[in-house]
């Protein structure tokens, strides 16, 4: 079997097919996708309670979603094998315009709670193939020494999404100084989604692509759904040591209900959250653009990268947090209903709170960013990608949809607070061992190459024998 290290160099294309099949032109169009779907879905959520007065509703459908997501993330690598990345995208695209729907269905009929719950599992199902397609091609488009830039460049395109899904809510929003958004900005943003939709369909085959090193873009394999469910054991048995960034997998979406509900929904009128929501959205793509530079430093090797990076976030956690603390100490779940009256930015200490948001924003991005990095440092195998993406998606989405759930039933915000706290130093902490041993300063990204290709022959033979079994 061929290491994926030693792929055959390709000739160039010329005209509009070099720049149509250039891993940096389909990278943004990836990040037009997440864009137009889920971020534009988050600046929604960024409002806290999806804009609505009572976040009850919201946190129980971020749980379903996030539930549903957790289940089908484990199998979203071995079905987006079988459809091809484009089609997966595609189908994982539809969720989020039912999503939008159900909010705006909730704001006509206050009623349909059950409507927005249901609307939340079957996004979550979507944004397992979304993600899952995403993260494998995203991983697999740059050379070890671009990772971090391609990384940063998805991550700045998507959060746009965010960004101009704030601004929308901003202009509809900024006379208001009531707690819930206006129709008209969930209709807006539903109409950006729509076209999203259709961008995977002109998306170019991976497998006509070329990096800039001049080395093919390897194609995820389509192998039998029983080899495949299998690889996903393998994948655990030859790479045992994943399961140390299983915790930062568990820790990289906790930290949003706290930030949306807890401290943005909690704390600001409709009109102070809007803002908060664009300076959020604003701040992560600057948080990615950091952390992809220092993850990408030229003349610098991997491991200092890797170690530079990690000190950086870890950094930026415990700043962040411990300013956090201050301000979730002076309020309470109690002493700040959802009909009381909020924080408008004209009032004294919002600049203080808007800033720490905005720091929030940055950690979030760079706390993923760098899980991206990791991953795609350890391993230059798409379907292995497909497999680790899968992990990634699943336990991240486990554990937000219980923080979710937990907020809905009214745990005490500071409660909320250090758990995520905790938990983002955990798993920053556990990781290091992996970064230690699997972050070497050589390319080709996996250091167990001979021993998964060995493991990987005996599932091909094994479905190689079954085969000629049946024939017989």
């Amino acid at each position: 079997m061929t290491s994926p290290s030693l792929e055959k160099i390709a000739l160039p294309s010329q005209g509009f097919k070099a720049f149509y099949h250039n891993p940096y032109t389909q990278v943004s169009l990836l990040g037009l996708v997440c864009f137009t779907c889920a971020g534009l879905y988050n600046a929604m959520t960024g409002l806290g309670g999806a804009g609505q007065i009572d976040p009850t509703t919201s946190a129980n459908a971020n749980s379903a979603l996030y539930a549903a997501l957790a289940l089908l993330s484990f199998f979203a690598g071995s079905i987006m094998n079988m459809l091809g990345p484009r089609l997966t995208l595609f189908i994982g695209t539809t969720g989020y315009v039912l999503g939008l729907v159900s909010y705006l269905v909730i704001n006509i009929h206050p009623n349909a709670g059950s409507f927005v719950i249901t609307a939340g599992a079957i996004e979550g199902l979507c944004a397992a193939l979304l993600w899952t397609a995403q993260s494998t091609l995203m991983m697999a488009y740059p050379t070890d020494m671009q990772r971090g830039r391609f990384i940063s460049i998805f991550w700045a395109i998507y959060n746009l999404g965010g960004v101009v899904g704030a601004a929308v809510s901003l202009g509809q929003n900024i006379h208001l100084k009531t707690n819930s958004v206006s129709n008209e900005t969930y209709i807006g943003l539903i109409s950006l989604n729509v076209i999203g939709m259709a961008i995977p369909i002109f998306m170019a085959d991976p497998s006509r692509m070329v990096r800039s090193d001049g080395t093919k873009v390897t194609t995820p394999r389509c192998p039998s759904w029983t080899s495949e469910l299998r690889g996903l054991v393998t994948t655990l048995l030859t790479d045992p040591m994943i399961v140390l960034l299983f915790p930062m997998f568990f820790a990289s979406n906790w930290y949003f209900t706290w930030q949306f509900n807890d401290y943005n929904a909690a704390l600001f009128n409709v009109r102070a959250r809007s803002l908060n929501n664009l300076l959020y959205w604003i701040s992560t793509i600057m948080g990615s653009t950091i952390i992809g530079f220092v993850l990408d430093m030229p003349h610098r090797s991997r491991r200092f990268r890797a170690f530079s990076g990690w000190i950086l976030v870890i950094s930026v956690t415990f700043i962040v947090h411990a300013w956090a603390f201050i301000y979730q100490r002076q309020y309470t779940r109690e002493s700040v209903p959802t009909n009381s009256v909020k924080m408008d930015i004209y009032d004294q200490g919002y600049v203080g709170r808007a800033l720490l948001y905005m720091l929030c924003g940055a950690l979030g991005a760079m706390y993923q960013t760098t899980v991206y990095w990791i991953l795609g440092a350890i391993t230059n195998d798409p379907a292995k990608l497909s497999h680790y993406s899968g992990f990634y998606h699943s336990i991240q989405s486990a554990g937000a949809a219980g923080v979710f759930r937990v907020d809905a039933v009214g745990l005490p915000y500071m409660n909320i607070f250090l758990s995520t706290w905790v938990l983002l130093i955990a798993g920053l902490i556990i990781a290091l061992p992996m970064l230690y041993s699997r972050i070497h300063d050589h390319e080709g990204g996996d250091d167990n190459d001979s021993h998964e290709s060995s493991a990987t022959e005996v599932v091909s033979d094994f479905d190689s024998a079954s085969e000629k079994q049946r024939s017989v």
